[in-house]
């Protein structure tokens, strides 16, 4: 993957695009019902118009919160539904988004839209029967995560928001571009201008600080192979109070949860906050 994506950046850089990003996959592999889920398919329009798909995994049990999850740069939810499957039977309620141009979404992806595509969704999960709208969770991993900070930053929305989370979500496009370009040979000596053409104007970096007051937290590989542990130690040097940083000893690109250990702790965390939250409002 990380030539790959060298190989990608190279040839969208040279068109002056920052679509080298994204590489969607249309057709679903599996369905929550494969996997023993209950789930509904959710389609709303974007702000702009374009019609987006999502699941709904519905909590077993009380809902404790909701979580928005929006996935890696990849193929499509019916695929990294893995990283959240078991959630549910923790009592939380999940939205599995698809960004435009992936899966049974509409349109093409490109780093505006799918900022348009969060925030549609938020404003989805906020109006949808039976969800508290003040027990959010926005959780993005990768690409997910820096869309997510520069969303949750900004959203009209973030008053509904009572955790960010990202897993191993990089610092800025044009940093981790010209990480990439440095990774192959063909496109090393092209790093510094080509990654120029890359837009920054969604920089993670240059918004992590307005995340505050709400609780933010990171987890990070630290043999990550895709997105470099700099990165979670730089997005969390500029982020504010409250603020956490998880450094999975050991692990490589978005696998925390594949260890029981961070899964417990990761619900512990989100009962912990939910519970402040909720003697917050009384």
């Amino acid at each position: 993957m990380p030539r790959l994506l060298a190989l990608g950046f190279f040839l969208a850089s040279l068109l002056g695009c920052s679509n080298a990003f994204f590489y969607p996959y249309r057709a679903h592999v599996q369905t929550p019902e494969h996997l023993g889920l209950a789930y509904e398919d959710v389609y709303f329009n974007a702000n702009d118009g374009t019609r987006l798909h999502a699941w709904w995994l519905p909590a077993q049990g009380k809902a404790l919160g909701t979580i928005l999850f929006l996935h890696g740069n990849a193929e499509n939810i019916s695929t990294h539904i893995m990283a959240v499957r078991w959630l549910p039977a923790k009592q939380f309620n999940v939205f599995l988004l698809d960004y435009r141009g992936y899966g049974a979404s509409e349109g093409a992806p490109t780093l505006a839209g799918v900022q348009d595509d969060v925030e549609s969704a938020l404003r989805t999960l906020i109006s949808k029967k039976g969800v508290d709208s003040d027990r959010l969770i926005v959780f993005g991993q990768s690409l997910g995560g820096a869309i997510a900070i520069h969303n949750v930053a900004h959203s009209s929305y973030r008053r509904h928001v009572r955790a960010l989370v990202v897993e191993s979500a990089f610092a800025g496009y044009r940093q981790i571009a010209r990480e990439k370009l440095a990774d192959f040979w063909l496109t090393w000596p092209f790093q510094w201008p080509l990654s120029w053409t890359v837009s920054d104007d969604y920089s993670p970096a240059d918004s992590v600080d307005r995340i505050s007051p709400i609780p933010f937290l990171i987890i990070q590989g630290d043999q990550d192979p895709i997105v470099p542990v700099h990165h979670g130690q730089r997005l969390f040097e500029l982020a504010r109070e409250p603020k956490q940083l998880w450094m999975v000893r050991g692990g490589g690109h978005i696998q925390a949860f594949q260890s029981q250990r961070y899964r417990d702790r990761f619900v512990a965390y989100l009962t912990e906050i939910l519970s402040a939250s909720r003697a917050d409002h009384k």
